[in-house]
């Protein structure tokens, strides 16, 4: 028997408990079942006022689809076509890596190096679904966002982001700081880590393998971005990476190596470090 062959539940708590019964986390079984219903991912108080609401056939057909595609490993992001990173609601979907939460840790401390600049310049390298960028042009409407990204597919999503948010940022297609302009306060960057044999790799087979691994190591992308990126910093600008869970004291290694000063780690949500990162000056 398939989804869509299981009887309709009578009411939306049965539904809930029908998905959660599969093994569809509780979270995520809400968020389809709000999707399935019209409803706003974050309107979860509406399914407890509800919950002995009838459930149409329409409607749980729908969300049984939703819910066979969850259990095959499809990210709840694309399912709901949506991904709240930093207070703003992006649209998502396969072309594009789903923003994590951890990733804030990166926009908060570029924030924090951007305090007491006027209208800074900041670079947002590998950008992805725009996440990073249009946080931080949210968040200093003053700053002059630019963003970079390899896939033209991926820009497409981030400049309809952008343009739906009401955001100025710029955009351009190039492979990492090729033909980047110079004279940035942060250059910041969520790049590909993973390494290429990583035993974790397949649960993220619905996302863009070339936005997820770099090389043996997973570092092949930072070490180029660690050795070109002094050409585009402004004197005392700050370049920031997330990394892999084990890779910080690597990052930071490769920093140093090549320069930077004030070399340091941040730790996202869990306390694991997640982001390093160091300024560039050329008068020690």
């Amino acid at each position: 028997m398939t989804m869509t062959e299981i009887a309709t539940p009578a009411t939306v708590a049965q539904a809930l408990a029908a998905a959660i019964a599969l093994g569809i986390d509780r979270l995520d079984a809400q968020l389809l079942l709000l999707h399935a219903l019209g409803r706003a991912p974050h309107d979860r108080a509406w399914l407890l006022a509800h919950d002995t609401d009838g459930m149409s056939d329409a409607v749980w057909a729908a969300l049984s689809t939703q819910l066979s595609r969850r259990l095959a490993g499809v990210p709840v992001a694309y399912l709901l076509g949506e991904k709240e990173f930093h207070g703003l609601s992006l649209r998502v979907d396969a072309r594009v890596l789903v923003p994590r939460p951890d990733t804030e840790t990166l926009v908060e401390w570029a924030l924090h190096c951007l305090e007491g600049h006027v209208a800074p310049r900041v670079l947002d390298l590998g950008t992805g679904s725009g996440a990073i960028a249009l946080a931080l042009q949210h968040a200093r409407s003053d700053a002059q966002v630019d963003a970079i990204d390899a896939s033209a597919d991926a820009l497409v999503v981030a400049q309809a982001n952008a343009e739906r948010l009401g955001m100025p940022v710029r955009f351009g297609q190039a492979h990492w700081l090729d033909g980047a302009a110079s004279g940035y306060t942060v250059i910041a960057s969520n790049p590909p880590y993973i390494a290429a044999n990583d035993p974790h790799l397949p649960a993220l087979q619905h996302e863009p393998l070339g936005a997820l691994v770099a090389g043996p190591d997973g570092l092949d992308d930072i070490r180029q971005i660690v050795r070109d990126a002094p050409l585009h910093l402004a004197e005392g600008g700050w370049l920031l990476l997330e990394h892999g869970h084990d890779q910080a004291a690597a990052v930071r290694q490769l920093l140093q190596t090549r320069g930077f000063a004030e070399v340091q780690s941040r730790n996202d949500l869990a306390g694991i470090q997640r982001c390093s990162g160091g300024v560039w000056r050329t008068v020690k």
